[in-house]
């Protein structure tokens, strides 16, 4: 059996994380158990994992990897940057930036479910892929 892993990145202060990390969060767990249910069916496991990081690491913070690769590199036309979190700043202590993805000229802080099950879609090759809008 094919095994696809997810593996999501985020700061956790005390238990806390930012709020949109906490947005992407929800959006994984639906697309998570999801694929896990259609995808098995043609082989492929869907483990997914939780990485939690230090204030040190908060550049990697709201990333998700797919069998190790970044979400922005599996789906076409996408890339990352940052910008200002008030909510990291807020669990920092100090002014913060958080990681944002880019599709299509559209910037997402939280990432949406749509842009998720695209790019597991892509790299498990198990499921239809759908383009709803994000």
């Amino acid at each position: 059996m094919k095994t696809l892993e997810i593996e999501w990145r985020h700061l956790d202060q005390d238990g806390r994380t930012c709020l949109r990390c906490a947005d992407t969060l929800q959006s994984l767990e639906k697309v998570v158990s999801r694929l896990a249910a259609e995808c098995a069916p043609r082989g492929v496991r869907i483990e997914y994992r939780e990485t939690k990081l230090s204030l040190e690491q908060l550049a990697e913070s709201n990333l998700i990897l797919f069998n190790g690769i970044p979400l922005e590199a599996v789906l076409p036309n996408a890339s990352a940057s940052e910008n200002e979190c008030q909510s990291c700043g807020d669990l920092c202590g100090e002014p913060a930036v958080c990681r944002t993805v880019s599709v299509g000229g559209r910037t997402f802080e939280a990432i949406p479910a749509a842009l998720i099950r695209q790019a597991a879609c892509i790299a498990a090759q198990c499921c239809e892929q759908t383009h709803p809008s994000p």
